[in-house]
C-alpha cells in the first residue's frame, strides 16, 4: 500500500486544505513502489482523464490521498497486468459506478509470487496486443504507426503482435509531436535506450543462465530494479544538461 500524509479533500477548482499534496510530494510517495515514475507521467495520466487533481487559484495541482491511491492503482495495473490506459479507464469508471467487475486480463500477466517458480524459458515473456488494439489504445492512425515503425520506435514481435508497453511509447511519441519533435528526431533516444537495455541485460544474464530455478526467477526482479535506476539516472542527466528542475 502507498503511504500518504493524513488528510484529504474532495475535488474542486481551488485547493486550500493543508492535507493536499503538491505534485512533487506525490512523486516522492509513489517512487517508493514505482521508482521509474516521473512528473511527466503523472501529468500524462491526468491529461488522459485517469486522475483529476484540484487546482489552486494560481493553477498549481493539489492531490488528495484518494488521488494518490488512484494513481498507484493505475500504475500497478500498467506494471503488473500490462493493461492499456483505455482499458484501465473503463475498469475504474465501472468501479466508480459500483459495478462488481473483475480486473481485465490482457495476455500473460507478470508473475511476482516468490513461491512460484516458472518453467525455464528462452527469454522474458510479456503481454501482447494486436495491431488494431494498439491503434485504438494509443489513439493513433495506421499512417502514424507505419512511420514510427520505419524509424524503429515501435516494432512488432515475430508473430506480428506487439508488447503491450508500446502503448506507452506511442502515447509519449504523440505527446512529443505536439511540441514539434518528430519521430525522426527520436532515433537517438531509441538508440540510447537500446544501449541502456543492453547494459542491464549484460548484468542480469548470469542470473538467467543459473542452474537454480529460484535464481532465474530473481533475474526478473533484478531487471526491474536496474531498469528503474537507469531511467532515474537518465532523467537526472537530462535535467542537469538542460539546467532545469521540474516543479
Amino acid at each position: 500500500m502507498l503511504r500518504t500524509p493524513s488528510g484529504g479533500a474532495g475535488r474542486g477548482t481551488a485547493a486550500t486544505d493543508s492535507g493536499l499534496m503538491s505534485i512533487g510530494t506525490v512523486l516522492n510517495v509513489l517512487r517508493e513502489e514505482f521508482p521509474e515514475v516521473t512528473i511527466s507521467k503523472i501529468r500524462f495520466l491526468e491529461s488522459e482523464g485517469l486522475i483529476e487533481p484540484q487546482r489552486t487559484p494560481s493553477g498549481y495541482r493539489k492531490f488528495s490521498s484518494g488521488d494518490v491511491e488512484r494513481l498507484g492503482l493505475v500504475l500497478r495495473m500498467q506494471r503488473d497486468h500490462y493493461l492499456p490506459l483505455k482499458v484501465i479507464r473503463e475498469h475504474l469508471e465501472a468501479v466508480v459506478r459500483g459495478e462488481a467487475v473483475p480486473l481485465p486480463v490482457l495476455g500473460q500477466q507478470r508473475q511476482d509470487d516468490a513461491e512460484a517458480v516458472p518453467e525455464p524459458c528462452e527469454g522474458p515473456t510479456a503481454a501482447r496486443i494486436g495491431r488494431a488494439e494498439l491503434l485504438a489504445a494509443a489513439g493513433i492512425g495506421e499512417a502514424e504507426l507505419v512511420e514510427w515503425e520505419s524509424y524503429g520506435l515501435i516494432a512488432a514481435l515475430p508473430d506480428g503482435a506487439y508488447d503491450a508497453e508500446v502503448v506507452t511509447v506511442a502515447a509519449l511519441v504523440a505527446e512529443l509531436g505536439r511540441f514539434g519533435i518528430e519521430p525522426r528526431h527520436l532515433r537517438l533516444m531509441k538508440a540510447a535506450a537500446d544501449r541502456e537495455a543492453g547494459l542491464v541485460d549484460q548484468v542480469v544474464a548470469p542470473l538467467r543462465r543459473h542452474r537454480n530455478p529460484q535464481t532465474r526467477t530473481h533475474a526478473e526482479a533484478r531487471t526491474r530494479e536496474l531498469a528503474g535506476l537507469t531511467m532515474r539516472l537518465h532523467a537526472a542527466l537530462v535535467r542537469t544538461a538542460l539546467g532545469v528542475r521540474l516543479p
